[in-house]
């Protein structure tokens, strides 16, 4: 793993945890938004990169599946913290019932068997016994709210992040994953390096080697090196290699995006990193003003920058809030 020898610029170890808590859930809004446009297609050439919000399968600036998901969470929690799996799982069937206008196979697969009646426990069983090397991304793309709610809780907001995957991704993978990463976001928000931040978190959660070696070696590869597929690991991997490789909050998610495939997906990652890393003022302006998109679904309520802005405040006040009783 690369370290500070490279001359990247190190974060602000001055930023308050709300400026970081807000830069994460931003950044994820904002990181999905940005690679919204290149999902599914190859990655642009180095010379000619994707840097603004730009128009794809929906308008400019517009969120998607992966933020929509990540916001079921956050109510959930907002709900009830520690996390309770039966009401996240409602809240999903709920957003799938809503026709969602993209939602991955191995999800959408889980909530109809949820939407027929079957327990959410005995759905993500059935489909994983169907399909057992399943190990999408799409529990990953939604876990940072957990990371916000229990900021400051870090046994808890291990098993919240494996709970929340369980929820409809089962695979030891996706646990490991969405654990993993809200670790780094735990470190990063309490003012530790990226570098610190992902070394902390590998000896925090227990992982087979080779996944280890993956997030090991990522910093170093090059961009024709990752495939940055909806393959759990191949989305942390580019993450982790935004992350580490670049000096900003900016360039960390315009080398992530224009790796193309599953851009969106990667990009609301690294955003949750990296805005957990640089905090709210590291995003460009530009991009917080074209960020949009419905939430609830059908509800025809607009989110914009202003309101991701308060959900990271009433998330981390759910901890402090526990601090208090």
């Amino acid at each position: 793993m690369s370290g500070n020898g490279t001359g990247r610029r190190q974060p602000d170890t001055d930023l308050t945890l709300q400026d970081r808590a807000r830069g994460c859930a931003v950044g994820a809004a904002v990181g999905d938004a940005l690679g919204m446009p290149l999902e599914f297609k190859p990655p642009r050439p180095p010379d000619d990169l994707v840097r603004e919000m730009i128009a794809g399968r929906l308008p400019a600036g517009t969120f998607t599946d992966d933020t929509e998901m990540a916001l079921a969470l956050a109510d959930s929690l907002l709900e009830q913290t520690p996390l309770d799996a039966s009401d996240l799982a409602y809240r999903f069937v709920a957003w799938f019932r809503a026709a969602p206008s993209d939602i991955g196979l191995h999800t959408r697969s889980v909530l109809a068997r949820m939407a027929r009646g079957e327990f959410w426990d005995e759905a993500v069983d059935a489909v994983q016994q169907e399909r057992p090397d399943a190990a999408g991304n799409g529990s990953l793309m939604r876990t940072w709210p957990v990371a916000l709610a229990q900021q400051s809780r870090l046994d808890d907001l291990l098993v919240d992040s494996w709970k929340q995957s369980r929820v409809t991704h089962a695979h030891p993978d996706c646990l490991t994953a969405c654990a993993f990463v809200n670790a780094v976001i735990y470190h990063l928000l309490h003012g530790h390096s990226p570098e610190h931040a992902v070394l902390n978190a590998a000896a925090l959660v227990k992982m087979p080697e080779s996944f280890w070696e993956m997030i090991q070696g990522s910093a170093d590869r090059g961009r024709d090196e990752l495939a940055n597929t909806g393959w759990v690991r191949h989305t942390l991997e580019s993450a982790v290699w935004g992350l580490l490789s670049t000096h900003s909050f900016e360039e960390a998610l315009v080398h992530v995006v224009n790796l193309g495939n599953d851009a969106d997906t990667a990009g609301a990652v690294v955003g949750a990193l990296a805005g957990a890393a640089y905090g709210i003022d590291a995003i460009p302006p530009r991009w917080m003003a074209a960020l949009c998109g419905e939430w609830p679904l059908m509800s025809h309520k607009i989110w914009r920058v202003d309101d991701f802005i308060a959900l990271a405040d009433r998330l981390i006040a759910l901890d402090e809030g526990r601090h208090d009783e």
